[in-house]
């Protein structure tokens, strides 16, 4: 069976080093599928049927070690331990909000770090993961991509994100939400991305609708049609932050080379493909984007579209200029929406006094 290959340092993404330096040479059994593992087992004289029971032992029982899985044989535990490790990366911060958030740091076997962040919210339990060490996407106002990106995530690293946070849960709790919203673009990383959803769909998996599962990205019009080609029906979230052309290239420079109307174009395509309605999310910068200029503007881009607009009043990041917008500013811009018939969503701001918005936690440890 053909097992995920040892890396080398120009291919990151299988390999470990462990406290004495020396690489692990162990494969992350989370780049695996279950039908992978089952044939594994079967090359080494074990019965298939226990691949589901790993699973399970895995995804439903949230067991991190081969030890904890005391009704396998005593023989298979040792031959697993032998050649997989179930969590590859390691856990540098994690910080907790009175409103429930939790946000954690991740580093992964190579020194690089991630966040991911647990949202607790009435009955849901929702988490957003990162795709990406870093992010080449440039918005101006998000501290993910200050430092541009070094590599995309193996699917094994998107799956730990999952499972990190879902081991912060009460016995009695479940994971209910996955937002593909941390760190890094996640259209850019589909060939590990979609593997990783595929497993968090799976009834084997962590069996969460894929209805209640949204990618957002800033716009990659071919990336979207081979989403909408992929057959799943998740929640496409597009980040547009800005109602023209000009404004949105200088808060996400990319746009530069797409233009709105291609990723508008795009979203519609996927639309038609799945029937989802799709969300168009929008950071609101005090003094920038939020005149009520622009809330014309947007709702001339939104009004026939069968959309939910997601407005976010900013985050602020140290050492970046922008600002919350005012109140006032705020009530203005929904109101132009809302009366023009647009579905909109003011999305409370969660987890601030923690650092909660996508590589903020990070930075502030490298800036130490």
């Amino acid at each position: 069976m053909d097992l995920p290959v040892i890396p080398s340092s120009a291919n990151p993404g299988t390999a470990a080093q462990n406290s004495g330096g020396d690489v692990d040479q162990r494969i992350h059994l989370l780049d695996l599928d279950v039908d992978q593992l089952r044939s594994w087992l079967v090359e080494q004289g074990q019965q298939g049927f226990r691949a589901k029971q790993i699973w399970n032992w895995i995804y439903q029982r949230r067991a991190s070690t081969f030890a904890e899985m005391t009704d396998l044989p005593k023989k298979l535990r040792e031959q697993l331990e032998q050649h997989f490790v179930i969590f590859r990366a390691s856990e540098v911060d994690a910080v907790c909000s009175s409103d429930g958030t939790d946000k954690l740091l991740v580093r992964l076997f190579d020194g690089g770090e991630v966040e991911c962040v647990l949202l607790r919210d009435g009955i849901r339990r929702s988490i957003c993961v990162s795709s990406q060490v870093g992010c080449a996407m440039g918005c101006v106002f998000c501290a993910s991509g200050l430092d541009g990106v070094d590599r995309n995530l193996t699917r094994g690293e998107i799956l730990e994100q999952m499972l990190r946070l879902q081991s912060r849960l009460d016995e009695d709790e479940r994971l209910s939400h996955i937002v593909m919203m941390g760190m890094g673009e996640p259209l850019a990383n589909l060939d590990r991305v979609l593997p990783a959803l595929d497993e968090a769909r799976s009834p084997e998996g962590l069996g969460i609708s894929p209805r209640r599962i949204t990618i957002s990205t800033v716009g990659l019009p071919p990336a979207i049609d081979r989403l909408s080609k992929h057959g799943v029906p998740y929640n496409l979230a597009v980040s547009l932050h800005a109602p023209n052309n000009e404004l949105r290239t200088q808060l996400v420079p990319v746009n530069k080379r797409i233009g709105i109307k291609a990723v508008l174009d795009a979203a519609d395509r996927y639309f038609e493909a799945n029937g989802r309605r799709l969300t168009f999310e929008y950071v609101l910068l005090g003094g920038l984007n939020d005149s009520d200029a622009c809330a014309r503007q947007l709702l001339g881009i939104l009004r026939r579209r069968n959309v939910m607009l997601n407005v976010i009043p900013y985050n602020p990041v140290a050492g970046l200029p922008y600002e919350t917008p005012s109140a006032k500013a705020i009530a203005d811009f929904k109101d132009i929406l809302v009366s023009g018939g647009v579905n909109v969503m003011f999305r409370q701001r969660k987890g601030s006094e923690i650092d909660a918005a996508c590589g903020q936690l990070r930075r502030n440890r490298q800036s130490v």
